[in-house]
């Protein structure tokens, strides 16, 4: 199973930019699904988006569409998520998450996911 090592997290002000990474190691990931999430200070975990490392192609949340993009690097193992426009309301510990499964119809929910990440903390404050 892949070990994953999320970066990238910090303070940004309100309208700026960050992009998070999340580094597999253990296995290859190349034919798994690579989800990103984020859980604010009182609320459940969200799923932003997922991609698949086989050909690329991402779904997003309907809150993500337009300001956050995820891609990816299977040369590196990594995934990316480039963040854009940053509010407040965005801030939240950012965690990367894995599964063999292919698509799923509940895959915004966390546990649809076997293996996950630490996390990376994200602030959006003036």
């Amino acid at each position: 199973q892949p070990q994953l090592v999320e970066s990238g997290g910090g303070l940004v002000q309100p309208g700026g930019s960050l992009k998070l990474s999340c580094v597999a190691s253990g296995e290859t990931v190349d034919y798994y699904y690579i989800a990103w999430f984020r859980q604010a200070p009182g609320k459940e975990r969200e799923g932003i988006s997922y991609i698949s490392m086989s050909d690329g192609g991402a779904v997003y949340a309907d809150s993500a569409k337009g300001r956050f993009t995820a891609s990816r690097d299977n040369a590196k193992s990594t995934v990316y998520l480039q963040m854009n426009n940053l509010q407040p309301e965005d801030t939240a510990v950012y965690y990367c998450a894995a599964n063999r499964f292919g698509s799923s119809y509940y895959w915004w929910l966390a546990n649809e996911w076997n293996f996950w990440g630490q996390g990376t903390r994200v602030t959006v404050s003036s």
